[in-house]
């Protein structure tokens, strides 16, 4: 039996995933999420550790390798590190077996992996940084409507008729919501018309990465039931070959599949420490 923690560096969040492996047999022990808001990174990241290694019911010395991914190649106790797109991949595989495509939508960009059966990334296409189709214009949105991120699925599925934001510049999308705010459009129709305007320039990616069969929705975005809806909506609007699913546990995929490869490059370390002692 082997535990190890992934790390998950993101731009508003951390992510952590205390793993116990036993032969196939994978099991999370311990899970968090904490959120950035301006403070220490070095400070969020030990707490987050903390706080996943407490309801693991581990210590430090318990963890054989703490993996990191995303942007945490400075995390000083980290064992080694990890590229975020591989850890996805593998990450979203281990919560969807039947997964053959990723879709991550983080608070600063969107990316579609496709992948084999193994997590290996066979191709991705990711979205520009300026474009409006990230978790942080969302944010933004919903604190000039006055709406939580928690409150923003279930709004949004409440449209009857969605105003459509028409710019891929979030500044200027943010001016078109001002704008339908005056016109006296409705939470609901403003919130469903962003979430197919999102969702429009993620399909496109999907498309492009040439995805078909099961695509898993991971990132901070993963849990929005509106913006979940409206790319159920325009897959099948477009009649793309693509199944889409989520998972409880789609944030921290990056974490877990940070997790999964520490646990592998650990047996490998143990292999050549093994053979070169033998010879």
């Amino acid at each position: 039996m082997t535990i190890t923690s992934g790390i998950d560096v993101g731009s508003s969040a951390v992510k952590a995933i205390v793993l116990q492996t036993e032969g196939e047999q994978r099991r999370v022990l311990g899970r968090a999420v904490h959120r950035i808001r301006g403070r220490e990174l070095a400070d969020v990241v030990s707490a987050c550790y903390g706080a996943a290694l407490a309801q693991a019911g581990c210590t430090r010395q318990d963890v054989a390798y703490v993996a990191t991914t995303g942007e945490a190649e400075n995390v000083e106790f980290r064992t080694g590190h990890f590229y975020s797109m591989t850890t996805h991949a593998r990450g979203g595989l281990e919560l969807v077996p039947a997964a053959r495509a990723v879709l991550d939508i983080g608070a600063l960009h969107g990316r579609v992996i496709r992948m084999d059966e193994r997590g290996k990334v066979l191709e991705y296409q990711m979205t520009s940084q300026c474009a409006s189709g990230s978790g942080q214009f969302l944010e933004n949105i919903g604190r000039y409507l006055g709406v939580s991120l928690e409150e923003l699925g279930a709004l949004s599925r409440q449209a009857d008729r969605p105003e459509q934001v028409s710019s891929i510049c979030a500044v200027l999308a943010e001016t078109d919501v001002i704008n339908m705010v005056s016109r006296g459009i409705s939470t609901p129709n403003i919130l469903k018309g962003i979430h197919l305007s999102m969702a429009d320039r993620l399909v496109k990616l999907v498309r492009a990465a040439r995805c078909s069969g099961t695509l898993v929705i991971t990132g901070g975005l993963a849990r929005d039931q509106g913006l979940f809806a409206a790319l159920r909506e325009l897959v099948a609007e477009r009649e793309l070959d693509v199944e889409l699913c989520t998972h409880e546990d789609s944030p921290l995929a990056g974490a877990l599949g940070a997790a999964i490869f520490g646990e592998v490059r650990k047996r490998k370390l143990e292999r050549l420490a093994s053979l070169a002692a033998a010879s």
